[in-house]
């Protein structure tokens, strides 16, 4: 398989065109609203829409996200059998607003793994078993283990990371970075892992980890900073209409990926790279809004939430 993205699926109930945040006690009307799937099944999408053949190593549950995600992977190419099916209640519910050119997220787990290290286990299980060219990932807690076992075994890493990660335990962040092929980080990300005050200076200070660092900008493009320097490359990016950024740098990272499995440059693939983020941008759901067999959107709404706010198998 040339790509594997690893890590966890959600099933998205996202609003569009929120007019603001809702205040304590207050209903806010949304105008658009969609049911899709997001996490590790959007960079596989954007890597199969870019020509590579991909899949996902995740965690299905039995419950509507785990059919909605599979029925979805089934439709769209995406390979799922480096996935386990649980017989439990185990896909997270991300609920979306989307507001004034940026969104926030409510999120529920049903069920965790007992803990980082069961899971990283499982992952270096399945990268030795299919031999990846490419594996996607988010830096965080025992990840440097797995990307270890990846290097070793020749399958290259394009690393990702979130603000949440980066807060959350900042060394293992750092401790990943130079275990990786490509990190991609997005502004607010690389700002807050450097300390530094400037996107310049920030990419001055990433230098230093010897990595290929490409740093997303959204409409703006990519700063690419490797040893031969700084690329800007705004090639590729489209003039959209933004719905919902949600899911915009994992197509990026694999639209980006299936390119450089294909033979081109890292400025080269990030032209690619740019036109898939433009179109995530543009569309509600990080894979865009995705239709559940035997169900209309308000029926399979229906079925997420009982009384007391719980999912429904």
């Amino acid at each position: 398989m040339d790509v594997i993205s690893f890590g966890s699926v959600f099933l998205e109930l996202v609003f569009g065109r929120v007019p603001r945040l809702p205040g304590p006690g207050e209903e806010i009307f949304a105008r658009d609203f969609a049911i899709s799937c997001g996490g590790a099944v959007t960079s596989a999408t954007a890597a199969t829409r870019a020509g590579a053949a991909a899949g996902i190593c995740t965690r299905l549950g039995a419950d509507l996200g785990g059919r909605v995600v599979a029925e979805y992977c089934e439709r769209a190419g995406v390979d799922l059998s480096a996935s386990v099916r649980l017989t439990e209640r185990a896909t997270p519910i991300t609920m979306v607003l989307n507001y004034a050119g940026d969104r926030s997220f409510v999120t529920h787990f049903p069920v965790r793994p007992a803990s980082p290290h069961e899971e990283i286990g499982r992952w270096i299980d399945v990268l030795r078993a299919r031999r990846p060219a490419w594996c996607y990932v988010h830096a965080g807690t025992g990840v440097a283990e797995f990307l270890r076992a990846a290097r070793a075994q020749g399958s290259r890493i394009l690393l990702d990371t979130s603000l949440n990660g980066i807060t959350g335990d900042l060394a293992a962040e750092l401790e990943c970075i130079p275990l990786a092929d490509v990190f991609t980080p997005n502004r607010a990300e690389l700002l807050a892992l450097t300390g530094a005050a400037s996107v310049d200076e920030a990419v001055a200070l990433a230098t230093g980890w010897g990595t290929p660092t490409v740093v997303k900008l959204g409409a703006d493009g990519a700063l690419v900073a490797g040893p031969d320097g700084v690329t800007a490359v705004r090639e590729g990016v489209a003039p959209v209409e933004v719905a919902d950024l949600t899911g915009a740098g994992d197509s990026f990272a694999g639209a980006l990926i299936a390119r450089l499995q294909q033979g081109d440059t890292l400025t080269e693939a990030v032209v690619t790279a740019n036109a898939a983020g433009s179109a995530a941008a543009a569309r509600l759901g990080a894979v865009g809004p995705v239709e559940v067999a035997g169900l209309s959107a308000a029926m399979a709404l229906s079925q997420v939430t009982q009384l007391g706010g719980r999912p429904v198998s």
